[in-house]
């Protein structure tokens, strides 16, 4: 084990060593060069600090309905005596009895982004304490109250997208708040200016840091990240600590910080380092082959919320020794992964994605529990309406469900291959449910139970499966290995050697006896079961290879959803075109994958981070929507009876259609 290396902030905003040290280290933001303050501050971050109103956000949303999925919580706070919670859908007042005193939804009364960590804290020129609250593309949401109680919103945003995917917070003493990103290292907002954090770190590029987590302690600060190991900022230096140094993993996940120690938790168990002024050296190793999720020290016990071994605690006098204490979790309350333990006073609180916890002795009682919904989880999939009228939903890890024709219960399915669900497709024929699955294609009987799976042992070319197209003759299956087709008579495979433009099959399409295959490297056009033809980026008008949806398109033609050039047309003599208008409304922009849907009257593509894309067959038109999305990350689609379905990434919701053409 080698020493971590000692080195010297060069570039280091003033305000961020005055605030990260400030009540025993003030001296240390002298140790800066005046050269490299002033490098610092040629490189300001571009922000606004904007005032937020809940109450006129849900007033612009168009007419979008949400339909109710469970809570899910990812981190918690104590503000004003009471709890809150946040999480993809939005953020949770509980009060001290666990009773739900008033919630705020993204998309409808907070930005379309999702929630992640919270911090309590008072900004500079802030009167008291606030809750700052990291989001996933918005920046930072800092909620006030007055003295009446009364929430008053502000919105701490970079014009730098990436910036605005945050973390991680840490408010120092001063009033300055450390931010975290997810691939652009940390943030100083001083009141006044957005600075980056720099240091240099050999081998370590200190402004691409997938930061995890941040913690302070005495002397300064501690960054943990995703792929780098830990750093330790303090008098002017910064250390950088990673498996040489003894940690058991570079992805830290979690920090702890107790009486001049600092525990790193890890996906192999648990560091403690003994810093004590300029001297930062590792203690021992605790919890080792344990994913260390979550951590909350005492001076006598350290408390692990693992991934997949419940709760365990590590009494820290003399050698460690390591108990289980998982056992005592409500029958009612499945054992999840701990998101965050957070105290009140002498109490300690589990947070795990649908409920509280509240340590009880040895073992843990619910102290919240979320509520009941329709649906199973919020990160939707996959849509699909079955003659019945019942919707499928599919989720990206926890299987489906069939929401009855009123939307009031579902049935959940998920196993072993009904797990993570790419697409739901109805046989026009059978009038069954088809899923296209990670780990094989699951054929539905007309009473929606599972009938057969395929997999690459059946004939398939793959087990993963993209989308399936129902032809005259069968299906076809679109895989990453090439296109499958299953008829009565057997399954054959189609790939790249037999001239198909690329084996990745994202999205397929049919019409006629013609088949249209959406791939990594372009379009390929079939027709029995053999390649016409191949259109890419060399010999059409395609601006970008990578297809991910098809969707019919006026006049004969087909929609096509690209992965960076947005929605380009292939019309009916074969040409590949921008549509009409779509310079300003789709150019640049990803298509998640089978995210496009036409109807009568409009065509819609769900983009990644960007909305929902609306073209209007009466007028030509595109235009966005984000206002009234969960999220703005769109991921699946559905029609019926002139209701439109938007599955996001933290929610489901619907609208008339004609609700879109005013």
């Amino acid at each position: 084990m080698r020493r971590p290396p000692t080195l010297v902030l060069v570039a280091l905003p003033t305000a961020l060593l005055a605030g990260a040290i400030a009540f025993a280290f003030m001296h240390a933001q002298h140790v800066l060069s005046r050269a490299g303050v002033t490098a610092a501050r040629q490189h300001l971050s571009v922000f606004e600090l904007r005032t937020l109103d809940p109450a006129a956000m849900a007033a612009a949303n168009p007419g979008f309905e949400p339909i109710a999925a469970p809570a899910s919580f990812v981190s918690g706070a104590f503000f004003h005596g009471d709890l809150y919670l946040s999480g993809p859908a939005g953020l949770y007042d509980y009060t001290p009895e666990g009773v739900l005193r008033r919630a705020w939804r993204t998309g409808l009364d907070l930005p379309a982004a999702p929630l992640g960590a919270l911090a309590v804290g008072r900004l500079r020129g802030a009167s008291d304490r606030q809750l700052l609250i990291a989001t996933a593309g918005e920046g930072v949401l800092i909620l006030g109250l007055d003295a009446r109680n009364s929430p008053e919103w502000s919105q701490l945003r970079a014009e730098d997208a990436e910036l605005r995917d945050v973390t991680a917070l840490l408010p120092l003493p001063t009033g300055e708040l450390l931010i975290g990103t997810h691939r652009h290292g940390l943030q100083l907002y001083t009141g006044t200016t957005l600075e980056p954090f720099r240091a240099e770190v050999a081998g370590l590029n200190t402004a691409a840091l997938q930061v995890t987590s941040l913690a302070a302690d005495a002397a300064g600060f501690w960054v943990g990240t995703r792929n780098a190991g830990l750093l330790r900022a303090h008098g002017g230096t910064v250390e950088h600590l990673d498996t040489a140094a003894g940690l058991p993993d570079q992805q830290v996940d979690s920090l702890a910080v107790v009486e001049g120690h600092v525990y790193a938790g890890t996906p192999l168990g648990v560091a403690e380092f003994a810093a004590s002024g300029a001297e930062t050296r590792l203690a021992r190793t605790l919890a080792p082959g344990m994913f260390a999720h979550a951590l909350e020290a005492g001076t006598k016990l350290l408390t692990v919320g693992t991934i997949d071994q419940g709760v365990r605690q590590v009494a820290l006098d003399g050698a460690p020794r390591l108990r289980a204490i998982s056992n005592g979790f409500d029958q009612a309350s499945p054992e999840e992964p701990v998101q965050q333990f957070v105290t009140s006073g002498d109490e300690t609180y589990a947070i795990t994605q649908h409920a509280v916890l509240r340590r009880a002795g040895s073992g843990w009682t619910t102290a919240i529990a979320g509520a009941q919904a329709a649906l199973t989880d919020g990160n939707v999939s996959a849509l699909a309406f079955a003659p019945d009228g019942r919707l499928w939903v599919g989720f990206f890890d926890r299987g489906l469900d069939v929401l009855s024709p009123a939307l009031e219960r579902a049935e959940h399915l998920e196993d072993d291959r009904i797990f993570c669900v790419n697409r739901l497709v109805l046989d026009p024929r059978r009038q069954t449910m088809a899923v296209a699955t990670a780990n094989g294609l699951v054929l539905f009987d007309a009473a929606g139970k599972p009938r057969q799976t395929l997999t690459q042992r059946d004939g398939l070319i793959a087990d993963h499966v993209n989308d399936i197209a129902f032809t005259a003759q069968g299906m076809a299956v679109a895989t990453p290995a090439g296109i499958s087709f299953v008829d009565p008579g057997g399954t054959q495979s189609l790939y790249a050697f037999q001239g198909l433009v690329n084996n990745h099959v994202y999205a397929l399409g049919v019409r006629g006896g013609s088949l249209l295959a959406g791939t990594l490297g372009g379009l390929s056009l079939l027709r029995s079961e053999a390649v016409e033809r191949s259109l890419t980026i060399h010999n059409s008008g395609l601006r970008h290879n990578w297809i991910t949806a098809i969707a019919p398109g006026p006049e004969g033609s087909w929609m096509i959803g690209t992965y960076g050039a947005g929605v380009m047309q292939l019309v009916a003599d074969g040409s590949v075109r921008a549509m009409e208008n779509a310079t300003s409304a789709t150019q640049d922009l990803i298509i998640n994958p089978n995210a496009m849907l036409a109807t009568k009257t409009h065509i819609y593509a769900g983009t990644l981070g960007r909305g929902l894309l609306v073209y209007t067959l009466a007028n030509g038109r595109w235009s966005t929507l984000t206002q009234g999305l969960p999220s703005e990350n769109v991921t699946a689609l559905a029609e019926r009876e002139g209701q439109l379905y938007v599955g996001t990434e933290s929610g489901l919701v619907r609208i008339a259609e004609g609700k879109l053409s005013r």
